[in-house]
């Protein structure tokens, strides 16, 4: 009969994988937006713009998904604070795949006109609030199952989950676009989006099996003790105790996620104009993603052992002194190099900021906000990041002349590299902070030894 940290050790791995899976389906069909938004959404449902217009009005609509994330984290957060986590997980993987489903459906422009980007930027905003949801729930299902000295590594296989969609996603996307222009085009590139429904089954067969966090479980127990006047909403508390947090931990995060959101999307359109064909982008895009899955719980593990802000300050502060050389490897036209900047910039720079980031954003709140706080802090970083990065590097670079003239993109990237490290800067080290008190950073106590 299995003893009682057995069992736990058993329920940890499967959480774990659980937030893994289903953060890896839910990302596979957020990002597969971004790379359709990259190749062809221009071609389909703004063909009355010229190319340069259209890829920018393509990317305006992966932004909208992006604005739409810090409502889902409210909206999700809310429930999940207060009605449990594993409910909200079950009910954003739907909404995901749903919404994915019908981008896979949509007419073209050619068809309906002005409707079809209408629809496209609504189903959007539901992909947007679904994942918004998804992120917060997933991060802290894994970290409240865990022990304090592997929380970090714990919380990661949340984050680990957006580079296995990407992989999944792009080379789901790139197995279509090897077809003919013509049938890619006519239907080809909503296959993928297709398939999301089959995903969901998967991920939901495994959702299903986990339990409920202990943490939220004994937080909840003793908030149904009190007095239900006493029980603020939990945005009201995040809004009342935890405004610097919020601010600390969007900005902190907004590094790593302008990051992600160039080498994933804007560095398809930039590279494939700097000569580089499509498929060469998207599998040297694949293969650093792949190596990002292993990178992010090494980084996380690190942070384990030394602490989220050193990690994260050095992971920043290193990407903002390489953010010229790494436009300057692709701009080489070298495949070789280019793989080398998709490389030190996913599995190496991105890794060292995202890999802790899952508990450096959840640690900073007590257990009845949580879910609320560190999905608001990490969806506002993701709006003000990851969404407007593709846009606003399209258009610097539109304004420089367009081709490869990158100096004022790079700029752009080490710029808010710099501004995530001072805001880290400032918060409080708390990989040994106890979160089961219901306050964020409290140190625990340090046992004394035995004297002999």
């Amino acid at each position: 009969m299995p003893t009682h940290d057995a069992a736990r050790r058993a329920q940890s791995r499967r959480i774990a994988l659980s937030s893994f899976v289903g953060s890896a389906i839910e990302f596979y069909d957020f990002l597969l937006y971004g790379a359709a938004a990259s190749l062809v959404f221009n071609e389909l449902f703004f063909t009355d713009l010229n190319a340069l217009a259209g890829t920018i009005a393509a990317f305006g609509t992966l932004a909208v998904g992006y604005v739409a994330r810090p409502l889902g984290g409210i909206v999700f957060g809310h429930f999940g604070d207060r009605v449990g986590r594993k409910s909200m997980l079950v009910l954003t993987m739907t909404l995901m795949a749903l919404a994915s489903f019908a981008i896979g459906l949509l007419p073209t422009y050619d068809t309906i006109g002005i409707w079809a980007p209408v629809l496209l930027v609504v189903c959007r905003l539901v992909q947007g609030v679904a994942v918004g949801g998804e992120w917060g729930g997933a991060a802290l299902m894994a970290m409240e199952h865990a022990s304090t000295e592997r929380r970090g590594l714990m919380a990661s296989f949340a984050n680990m989950g957006g580079p296995a969609g990407a992989v999944l996603a792009t080379a789901v996307f790139a197995g279509f676009s090897a077809l003919p222009e013509d049938r890619f085009l006519a239907w080809g590139w909503r296959v993928p989006f297709l398939l999301s429904l089959v995903l969901m089954a998967l991920g939901l067969f495994i959702r299903l099996k986990v339990t409920e966090s202990p943490v939220f479980a004994e937080a909840r127990r003793r908030a149904a003790e009190q007095p239900a006047a006493r029980q603020e909403a939990p945005l009201l508390t995040v809004l009342r105790r935890y405004r610097r947090n919020i601010v600390l931990s969007c900005l902190g995060g907004c590094a790593a996620l302008v990051l992600q959101s160039l080498l994933a999307t804007f560095m398809l359109t930039y590279a494939t104009g700097a000569g580089f064909e499509r498929s060469t982008v998207l599998l040297a895009q694949t293969v650093s993603s792949a190596l990002h899955i292993l990178t992010i719980p090494a980084f996380a593990i690190l942070s384990d052992r030394v602490g989220r802000r050193p990690v994260m300050i050095t992971g920043a502060l290193v990407t903002a002194a390489a953010a010229y050389p790494l436009f300057a490897l692709v701009n080489s036209g070298s495949v070789t190099l280019l793989f080398a900047a998709y490389i030190i910039g996913n599995p190496i720079l991105q890794a060292s900021m995202y890999g802790p980031m899952a508990a450096f954003v959840s640690e900073m709140f007590g257990t009845r906000a949580r879910y609320t706080g560190a999905s608001l802090g990490y969806q506002l970083a993701s709006t003000l990041g990851a969404g407007t990065a593709p846009l606003i590097a399209s258009s610097l670079l539109a304004a420089a002349g367009g081709g490869t003239r990158s100096g004022w993109v790079s700029a752009y990237l080490a710029g808010v590299c710099l501004v995530s490290a001072a805001a880290i800067a400032l918060t409080k080290e708390s990989h040994r902070a106890d979160i089961t008190d219901g306050t964020p950073a409290k140190p625990l106590p340090v046992q004394e030894p035995a004297r002999g």
